[in-house]
């Protein structure tokens, strides 16, 4: 066991721009590729022909609803489970043929890690470096993920946020190619996931592919290239986020004085009107936003009505999930 020498606090701190270093891949072979992908727990399908690929450099995130057949996906994917039908490739290579190959290219952040609970933080990374066929700094490490003033505290002693970012300078050691990230923010304090967030920003651009999963639903919005939704089985929405918005109408809503007497506008979207103690609450969904908030402004202009608690947002992610987990 080649065991890495632990750096002392006097080395020369880079920032984490320049730690994260560009390495080349092949662009023309996907990271991850499911072809009929299924698996069953006797006569239940969990997973039901998927068909999807995930590209070099990107960040890919896969959600679903409970029971979707995500977390079983995860686990074809790391080769913790063999495929009832159809086949998965992880790097080119099969995830249960190749686990030793695979893992010297892989980082793996698991919801729950086994951490020894008497190592600190420091000697974690130490021991980690003596298993790993890939190479990095303990301190360097410590200080992208936060913890360089908590290096020499038991794991033991550390909150549940600190050893959650201790696991994910586990799996990003050494800047592996594929690093699959499964709830990494549970538990994070908002800094610490704004810091995690630009760490795993870095880490794309420098050339990881990222499999993310996470309930934290802005999370993927603000960080996934693309996102899959799983539900019963099936991916039921893929595409880049933009492209997942454009799909589904914007919202706007104002609250009218309830005896204006003038009669709204023509406007491209859907209008609801619905009385309430304040006025009547008006609510448009549209795919034409800027249309008809320049028409519905124009007409509250000319005819001097105030659109109180006036808002304008296109569709969320969060919108898209729900109307998946209902269909």
């Amino acid at each position: 066991m080649n065991c890495m020498k632990p750096t002392t606090s006097s080395a020369p701190r880079r920032p984490p721009s320049e730690r994260l270093r560009h390495r080349p891949t092949n662009e023309s072979e996907a990271v991850i590729r499911l072809d009929a992908l299924s698996f069953r727990y006797g006569e239940f399908l969990a997973v039901d022909h998927l068909d999807f690929e995930i590209r070099h450099g990107e960040i890919f995130a896969l959600l679903g609803t409970n029971g979707a057949g995500k977390t079983t996906t995860l686990e074809l994917i790391e080769g913790f489970r063999a495929p009832s039908s159809g086949t998965v490739q992880v790097l080119g290579l099969d995830p249960q043929r190749h686990r030793q190959a695979l893992a010297a290219r892989t980082g793996t952040m698991l919801q729950e890690a086994g951490l020894i609970n008497e190592l600190t933080a420091a000697e974690t990374l130490r021991m980690w470096a003596g298993l790993s066929s890939r190479t990095d700094r303990v301190e360097a490490v410590l200080e992208l993920i936060g913890l360089d003033d908590r290096q020499e505290v038991a794991v033991e002693r550390l909150s549940g946020g600190e050893r959650r970012r201790l696991d994910f300078g586990l799996a990003i050691w050494g800047r592996p190619q594929l690093i699959i990230l499964d709830e990494p923010s549970t538990g994070l304090d908002p800094e610490s996931r704004q810091r995690l967030w630009a760490t795993v920003r870095s880490l794309r651009e420098a050339g990881s592919t990222i499999v993310l999963t996470t309930h934290y639903l802005n999370e993927a919005q603000a960080l996934a290239d693309r996102v899959a939704i799983m539900h019963q089985g099936r991916i039921q929405v893929l595409g880049t986020m933009s492209e997942l918005l454009a799909r589904h109408p914007a919202r706007i809503a104002a609250t009218l004085p309830a005896a204006s007497g003038v009669a709204l506008p023509a406007l491209q979207g859907q209008v609801d009107l619905a009385p309430t103690s304040e006025g009547l609450r008006l609510t448009v969904e549209t795919k034409s936003l800027q249309a008809d908030l320049a028409a519905l402004l124009r007409w509250a202009t000319d005819h001097h009505v105030v659109l109180a608690d006036l808002s304008a947002a296109n569709a969320s992610l969060e919108e898209i999930f729900l109307r998946v987990g209902t269909s």
